[in-house]
């Protein structure tokens, strides 16, 4: 499946783990035409040059080539189109109207940091010697269907200074970094249980029913005790059923035979029910012809049909939860319109000049 530009753009990435070898795919020549004056340039080498296996990867430590500092690098991420290695820290300077960018080097320019060794000088003193891979090699390539990528071991073959010694049957074998967790998100509050939800007791234990005539032992705390550290296990019947108010709970409801079951059970009621049909128009035939009938029949079950299965859709609509919150938003509703009832009952207007209090007009004529 060939690539899109989009992800050409985006093949700089921070994951250690190769999942296919897609980037060993050649790049379309009109890929690198740019559409205007804003469109970011796409570079890609030459598939004969691109490296298959990456034994630089995000996480890791390496040395600069030619560095005369030796400043110890992290690698941040990789472009396998462009064999570029991005180090993290390093900032580039930004041309003008640009955003600024990481470093990003050659990956032959990078040195693998293996470990760091003590090593004692002729004056008696203990230093710090950084021994980095010359040469990295590849062994047992494999996919892994686990973590669904490739897998492989990097060995080293030279270091600097020559530390590795290459005996028959024994390689050093480098570990890969383990890439950082993302950062969590903080919960949604909106989104978590209601406190009314989570206090609300679901679950009402069965009554017993018990005669006057037995007595039931009383409790004794030292057998419980005993019972716990006993390593010879209690003698119990395995073949006696399930207790009848634990047998619903324990039992999955959801299992392919139940549902089988109910299923079967709702397509014999629907059948019976075609055949009462037939049967009644059948019996009040009228002038009409059998196969009227029938197709009256027919009609009259589908319609009856479809209207159980709209009271089904809103009996499950109706949850609990949803009745709770249409019972709040009614109290609300009828607060809200005693409030505004109230107001108006005690509504006093200020006196003023333009105020005409009915029937005084009438009495002032007479």
């Amino acid at each position: 499946m060939p690539f899109s530009r989009f992800q050409l753009l985006r093949a700089t990435t921070r994951s250690p783990w190769t999942r296919d070898f897609r980037h060993l795919l050649p790049v379309p020549k009109h890929f690198a035409i740019k559409q205007s004056f804003y469109d970011p340039g796409i570079k890609a080498v030459r598939v004969k040059d691109r490296i298959k296996f990456w034994n630089v990867v995000p996480g890791d430590r390496v040395r600069i080539r030619g560095d005369s500092s030796g400043t110890i690098h992290e690698v941040l991420s990789i472009n396998r189109f462009t064999n570029r290695v991005y180090l993290k820290g390093t900032i580039r300077e930004p041309a003008k109207g640009k955003m600024p960018v990481n470093r990003s080097v050659h990956y032959s320019k990078c040195q693998l940091l293996i470990k760091e060794m003590e090593k004692k000088t002729e004056n008696g003193t203990v230093e710090k010697v950084h021994v980095f891979a010359r040469r990295i090699g590849v062994r047992d390539p494999h996919w892994n269907p686990e973590f669904r990528r490739f897998d492989w071991k990097r060995v080293v073959l030279a270091s600097i200074p020559a530390h590795v010694k290459r005996t028959a049957g024994k390689e050093m074998v480098l570990s890969w970094p383990q890439p950082e967790a993302p950062p969590k998100s903080k919960p949604n509050v909106l989104l978590d249980t209601q406190s009314e939800t989570v206090l609300k007791i679901t679950y009402q234990p069965p009554t017993f029913r018990t005669s006057g005539k037995t007595k039931s032992a009383m409790a004794d705390e030292n057998v419980y005790i005993k019972a716990l550290f006993n390593p010879s296990p209690r003698g119990c019947d395995e073949s006696r059923p399930v207790e009848l108010h634990l047998a619903k709970e324990l039992s999955n409801p959801h299992s392919r035979a139940k549902k089988q079951a109910r299923w079967q059970t709702a397509r014999r009621r629907k059948s019976e029910l075609l055949k009462k049909f037939v049967a009644r128009e059948l019996l009040n035939q009228g002038d009409r012809t059998a196969r009227e009938a029938r197709a009256e029949a027919v009609f009259k079950w589908r319609q009856q049909m479809e209207e159980e299965r709209k009271t089904e859709k809103k009996r499950r609509w109706f949850t609990a939860e949803r009745l709770a919150k249409l019972a709040r938003k009614a109290k609300r509703k009828q607060r809200k319109a005693e409030k505004q009832k109230e107001r108006l009952t005690q509504l006093v207007l200020k006196d003023a000049s333009n105020q005409v209090i009915p029937g005084s007009s009438k009495q002032q004529r007479a």
